[in-house]
């Protein structure tokens, strides 16, 4: 097999390659990430690209995600294309990249101490400690009436430092070198000291002299699609900065099922962790050099993320999570040493990730419920993470149910002809006036499709509009925003003359079935586990809803299209973030984190395969809103106005 040259546009970007090799593996060595929902299986059609010149060796699959017209004007799916003896140039369109907007900010609490309790009830409150702290020490140094050895002078200073620990213990390496270093420092040390064993807090590092002002700590959202990272300042609780990244994983897959199929197969887990930390890495880089701070001054870092996520940080086989009966390698993990899994910070760092509960309910969800602070209150609330997994939390103080729910792609752009993900030109805002329509792009750019928020927009004012019927189908064929397209019918939301990719972007009836599909197995989870609690809509005090998707929508339209419960809207809160608001939580208190998992233990998690109501209800959702209006009255009334108004 022969070297050949292959060039990607418009970056002009040019990689050494191997004939047999497959364009999408071409790309992301040279470092350009192209959709791959499907994790090059073909299914997706989303890794569509142009090739400008040169042949290469294309599968069946391409023929059945192209149209004839794509086809004659050199389009293919990278993940299908094998380069044969011939240099190639490549065009990557706008919505095969993978460049999405990333939800950094969270809208929730800052850390703040317990409320103390009063009463022979309540034991005292805890006092708050960080994961992990540095302490300054000046030892006395040793006389013949003062004898103790040199570390046990470190332990009768330390226990000054902190009396609520009676016992507390040095991890072997800090012996190596102290006798030479507390007295080449005056007997001025600092000990960093991990209270996550709060029975027998652990010293993990000597420096000499006083370090105790470079104590970092970094919290981090290990998510799906991007991961976003934290610099957190151990002594005050301040946020020194955030950066977010895609996460490096894409390339095998874009959602955990293809990753785990990866995984387990020839390849194994070691492309998957490799990714993973290396996108971590980057980002803890980044905030490195942007606050002046060395690798060295971070002891301390704390991830969330689901459960297949944290194995695959953890190089942990997840192959039993994704077969009956489900079950993953751990859901409580032990501290690891952050350098064991090849993470950038002080070579003595720990890693804690955030407990997971079940399968496919993992630490992102429990970092949540902490953060959102359901757990603690009487009122009976729910939290609903929406993405390609629904994952559902209801309880209060006393109790917590959680399920989760496959959602699918839908809601990411994922089986939609023109749909994206939230990139610069996306869609994300759709009003239909008359015959107008009126959208917005994110960042003000031409639009190259519609992603998910905008597919909810659309298919609120379809229905508002009479352009659709309530099963998602097409009535008014003779509007002027209507066309039918190999007999199915189609919305055009923008024309090819406004688009980035010179064609129309539309909502087709094919999209609008996917969607409610997606919308339907939410609310379907939601709805079994009111009726497992003898509950309904209205028994919810408080909705909140997290994640980047969650930041962007409409409140009133995902009512109307059933994908929320029918509530009074100012029950309902977005909350951003969630899961890396949990973990800087955790970060700065031992309480917290311990509270996490007690969280994760309290929660009864409810398999819904195997749930006997859960398809009766996902069929009764397969409507807009749902087959039995009276659960949504102010949508029932707004159809009625808006008929009547037609009239």
């Amino acid at each position: 097999m022969g070297k050949i040259r292959v060039t990607f546009e418009p970056e002009s970007t040019s990689v050494e390659a191997l004939s047999g090799e497959k364009l999408i593996d071409v790309a992301s060595r040279a470092g350009i990430d192209i959709s791959n929902l499907c994790g090059g299986l073909g299914a997706c059609g989303k890794c569509r690209v142009q090739i400008k010149r040169g042949r290469l060796n294309l599968t069946s699959k391409v023929i059945g995600k192209l149209s004839r017209k794509e086809i004659e004007q050199g389009f293919t799916l990278a993940c299908q294309a094998e380069l044969l003896e011939d240099d190639v140039e490549v065009w990557i369109p706008p919505e095969s990249r993978t460049d999405v907007q990333i939800q950094i900010s969270d809208y929730i609490v800052a850390f703040t101490e317990p409320t103390p309790a009063h009463g022979p009830e309540y034991e005292p409150a805890p006092i708050i400690r960080t994961l992990c702290e540095k302490f300054y020490l000046e030892l006395p140094p040793p006389t013949l009436n003062d004898s103790l050895s040199d570390l046990d002078r470190v332990y009768r200073a330390i226990r000054k430092k902190m009396p609520e620990f009676p016992f507390v213990q040095a991890h072997f390496s800090c012996l190596w070198g102290l006798a030479g270093l507390v007295r080449a420092n005056q007997w001025k040390i600092t000990a960093t000291v991990h209270f996550r064993d709060t029975d027998c807090p652990m010293i993990r590092e000597i420096e000499g002299g006083n370090t105790t002002a470079r104590s970092m700590g970094v919290a981090i959202d290990v998510g799906t699609t991007t991961i976003v990272a934290q610099l957190i300042d151990l002594r005050t609780g301040a946020i020194l900065g955030a950066q977010a990244s895609h996460n490096s994983q894409a390339r095998y897959g874009e959602d955990v099922i293809s990753r785990m199929i990866f995984a387990c197969g020839q390849a194994g887990l070691g492309p998957l962790t490799e990714a993973v930390t290396f996108t971590i890495n980057a980002l803890i880089d980044s905030l490195v050099r942007k606050n002046k701070i060395e690798h060295s001054d971070i002891t301390t870092i704390v991830a969330a993320g689901n459960t297949v996520m944290s194995h695959l940080l953890l190089g942990l086989e997840p192959c039993n999570i994704r077969t009956a009966p489900y079950i993953p390698t751990a859901t409580r993990f032990p501290q690891f040493q952050a350098a064991e899994v090849g993470l950038k910070a002080n070579p003595k760092a720990l890693l804690h990730c955030m407990p997971c509960v079940s399968s496919y309910v993992g630490g992102d969800i429990t970092a949540g419920v902490y953060a959102c602070q359901m757990h603690d209150h009487h009122e009976i609330s729910a939290l609903i993470d929406v993405g390609t997994n629904g994952e559902i939390v209801i309880g209060n103080n006393e109790w917590l149910v959680c399920c989760s729910s496959s959602a699918g792609p839908a809601f990411e752009g994922g089986g939609i002809k023109c749909g994206t993900k939230a990139i610069l030109g996306a869609i994300e805002k759709i009003v239909i006036d008359g015959d107008r329509v009126h959208y917005e792009t994110i960042g003000g750019h031409k639009p190259l499709g519609v992603c998910g928020s905008a597919i909810i927009d659309g298919i609120a004012e379809l229905l508002s509009a009479g352009i659709i019927d309530q099963s998602g189908k097409f009535t008014l064929l003779d509007h002027p925003g209507v066309r039918l397209v190999d007999e199915v019918p189609e919305f055009i939301v923008a024309p090819a003359e406004e688009t980035t990719t010179g064609e129309p972007i539309v909502i087709t009836e094919d999209d609008i079935s996917n969607l409610i599909k997606s919308k339907g197995a939410v609310l379907a989870a939601v709805r079994v586990l009111l009726k497992t609690l003898e509950m309904d809509f209205t028994d919810l005090e408080k909705l909140y809803v997290a994640g980047g998707f969650g930041a962007h929508l409409d409140i009133e339209k995902a009512i109307f299209i059933g994908l929320l419960p029918d509530i009074p809207k100012e029950r309902i809160r977005f909350i951003g973030n969630s899961s890396l608001a949990g973990a800087r939580l955790a970060l700065l208190s031992t309480h917290a984190f311990h509270r996490a998992e007690e969280i994760a233990n309290r929660m009864t998690y409810i398999e819904l395969s195997v749930h006997p109501e859960f398809m009766n209800e996902f069929i009764a959702s397969l409507f807009l809103p749902h087959t039995d209006v009276e659960l949504f009255p102010t949508v029932t009334k707004a159809l009625k106005r808006k008929r009547n108004e037609s009239k």
